[in-house]
C-alpha cells in the first residue's frame, strides 16, 4: 500500500486537471453513477468540532475511498489547523489496501474551494465586480485564492466574528493581489458584492433576504452537518436558481432542509450542480436573477480528487 504524505501531494497538484475531475464528479454523481451511503457524523461540544467519515465508489472504478475528515473550531488557539483528516482508496476487485492518502485534510479544504470555483464559473453573473466572503477560515482563504482561476476581480469584503481573524485573512490575502475591505457586519458584504460565499460552522442564519441585491449568487458551503445554518430560508424563496450538490444529501442537511421544512420550497425546486455543468439551458437566464449553491460535499467529490494522486501519482 502506498501511504502519499501532504507534501507529496502538495508537489503533484495541477489545478486545471483538478478543476476537471471536480466537474466530471458532480455530472457523476447526478447521473447516478455514484454509489453513495449515508455520512456518518460526530459531534463534539468541548471543545467544538465535527467528524465526518463518507465513503463510496462511482460506477466502473478500480477502486473505492472511505475518508475521515474532522474540524476542530478551537485548534489555532493553540497553533493547530482547525482540520484534519486522510483518506484510504481500496481495491474494487479484492479489497486490498491501494493507497493511504495522509493529506492532514487538506483535500477535503481543496476540494471544497474548487466545488465553489465551479458554482461561480456556471452561475455567477460575470464580470464580478466584488465578492464577498462570510468568515475568515482556511476555507475562506482557499474559496478567495481559487477564484483567481475564473476571474480577475480583486475587490473583496470580509466578515468574521474576530475583528483579529479579520486582520489576518486581510494580511494575508493582500499578499495575493486582493484588495480587502474588513466589513463591520454581514450587511455590508451583502450590500456591496455580487458573488458571496459563506464558510463558516454557524448554526443560526447569518445572511438575512432582505440584504440580497438582484443579479447576487450565493455560495454556501458551511452547513454540512445536521444543526448547521447559514442563509435566512427566505433567501431560498427570493433566489431564481436553487443549486445543490446532492438533493438528497441537501434536504437531509444543508441550508436547503430549513427553507423545505418551513415549506417556503420543495425538494422539486432543487437542482444539482451536475445537471447545470451539463445542461447550459437550465443556467442563468440574465443578470437580475438571485442564484444559490447550497453545497455540503459528496463522496464523488473525494473519490475523483484522490484518483488524481494514486494513478502514477499524477493528475
Amino acid at each position: 500500500m502506498k501511504v502519499i504524505s501532504k507534501s507529496e501531494i502538495l508537489s503533484m497538484i495541477e489545478m486545471d486537471k483538478i478543476i476537471l475531475s471536480q466537474e466530471e464528479a458532480f455530472v457523476a454523481h447526478s447521473e447516478g453513477q455514484v454509489v453513495t451511503p449515508p455520512v456518518g457524523h460526530l459531534s463534539f461540544s468541548n471543545p467544538p468540532g465535527d467528524c465526518h467519515i463518507k465513503y463510496g465508489m462511482i460506477n466502473g472504478d478500480d477502486t473505492f475511498l472511505v475518508k475521515i475528515a474532522q474540524s476542530f473550531y478551537d485548534n489555532p488557539k493553540i497553533g493547530l489547523p482547525s482540520s484534519n483528516g486522510l483518506m484510504m482508496t481500496f481495491s474494487a476487485k479484492t479489497g486490498a489496501p491501494v493507497a493511504l492518502l495522509n493529506d492532514e485534510g487538506y483535500l477535503t479544504d481543496l476540494r471544497t474551494a474548487v466545488a465553489g470555483l465551479i458554482a461561480a464559473k456556471y452561475l455567477a453573473v460575470m464580470p464580478i465586480k466584488s465578492i464577498g466572503i462570510i468568515g475568515t477560515g482556511t476555507q475562506a482563504r482557499l474559496q478567495l485564492q481559487l477564484l483567481k482561476h475564473i476571474t480577475n476581480c480583486l475587490e473583496v469584503y470580509v466578515w468574521g466574528r474576530s475583528q483579529e481573524n479579520a486582520m489576518s485573512f486581510k494580511s494575508e490575502m493582500t499578499k495575493f493581489g486582493f484588495n480587502i475591505n474588513i466589513a463591520q457586519s454581514p450587511k455590508v458584504v451583502a450590500e456591496n458584492c455580487d458573488l458571496i460565499i459563506t464558510t463558516t460552522p454557524s448554526k443560526q442564519p447569518i445572511l438575512q433576504a432582505d440584504w440580497i441585491r438582484p443579479g447576487t449568487h450565493i455560495t454556501a458551503v458551511g452547513a454540512d452537518a445536521t444543526g448547521k445554518q447559514e442563509l435566512d430560508s427566505q433567501i431560498f424563496a427570493k433566489a431564481d436558481i436553487r443549486i445543490v450538490d446532492s438533493i438528497s444529501q441537501c434536504v437531509d442537511h444543508g441550508d436547503s432542509k430549513y427553507a423545505i421544512d418551513a415549506g417556503i420550497i420543495n425538494e422539486n425546486d432543487l437542482i444539482e450542480l451536475g445537471q447545470i455543468i451539463k445542461n447550459p439551458a437550465i443556467r442563468r437566464k440574465n443578470n437580475q436573477q438571485i442564484s444559490i449553491a447550497d453545497l455540503t460535499g459528496i463522496i464523488a467529490q473525494d473519490i475523483q480528487i484522490a484518483k488524481c494522486f494514486i494513478k502514477n501519482y499524477s493528475c
